[in-house]
């Protein structure tokens, strides 16, 4: 009998809670969430509810104030900060929703470097970052700097640039809330096809109802815990 593959991500009672004065804020109260590879689901709530600061801690960039954080059965509570680092680097991508690209780099070198600094090879990196580009429809753009690209094209260089080290995860915070529905369309639409063609998981956070029912699993977060989401 096979084992059962280990999940990507695994959140066990995750708690987040902030000091303001004499207050205490809990904004999570103690999530649990699995999530398989090759899975796209979509994490859904009012805003200020906790989803980026719940994305955050899954990609290693917060700390919970409790809980455990799992990747590929690697708890990472115990990590220093330059080992949560290489875990984040090697395993995890990122795309937001005002695409934080360089703006001093082409298109092509914004995807080359987060290649680079994993310890790819220069040209290794060039091969795979014109591959992810083309892939993605950007071809004719490597060498344009972000200023000359449309809001569409930022966001395809910012999904190229997220896979370009083979994510085992990869965590999206409204990657269209910024395009108009067209773009924005046209743009899940390459996201969605991307990450199955890699086999990824992927959590992404969305006010968008439409684009929430085209993933696999919808989550609610309410009043610091995930939930189905129902209907």
């Amino acid at each position: 009998m096979m084992a059962a593959a280990v999940p990507v991500l695994r959140l066990v009672g995750i708690r987040r809670s902030f000091v303001q004065g004499n207050l205490t804020l809990e904004i999570l109260k103690g999530v649990d969430l699995v999530l398989e590879a090759g899975t796209l689901a979509a994490l859904v709530g009012p805003s200020g509810s906790g989803k980026s600061t719940l994305l955050h801690i899954a990609g290693l960039l917060e700390r919970p104030t409790a809980g455990e954080v799992v990747i590929e059965g690697r708890e990472a509570g115990g990590l220093s900060d330059a080992e949560r680092t290489r875990l984040r680097r090697a395993r995890i991508g990122f795309v937001y929703q005002f695409h934080n690209l360089l703006a001093d780099f082409s298109a092509l070198e914004n995807v080359v470097l987060p290649q680079l600094l994993a310890g790819v090879g220069h040209r290794a990196a060039q091969a795979r970052a014109r591959t992810l580009l083309a892939r993605l429809g950007l071809e004719a753009r490597l060498d344009h700097r972000p200023g000359r690209l449309s809001g569409g094209e930022q966001q395809r260089v910012a999904i190229a640039r997220a896979l370009a080290n083979g994510p085992s995860l990869l965590l999206a915070d409204e990657p269209t809330g910024n395009l108009d529905p067209h773009t924005a369309e046209e743009v899940f639409a390459l996201l969605l096809e991307v990450v199955r063609e890699a086999g990824a998981a992927v959590l992404i956070v969305t006010h968008d109802p439409e684009l929430a029912r085209r993933t696999d699993r919808v989550w609610r977060l309410v009043e610091g815990r995930v939930e189905p989401a129902s209907g």
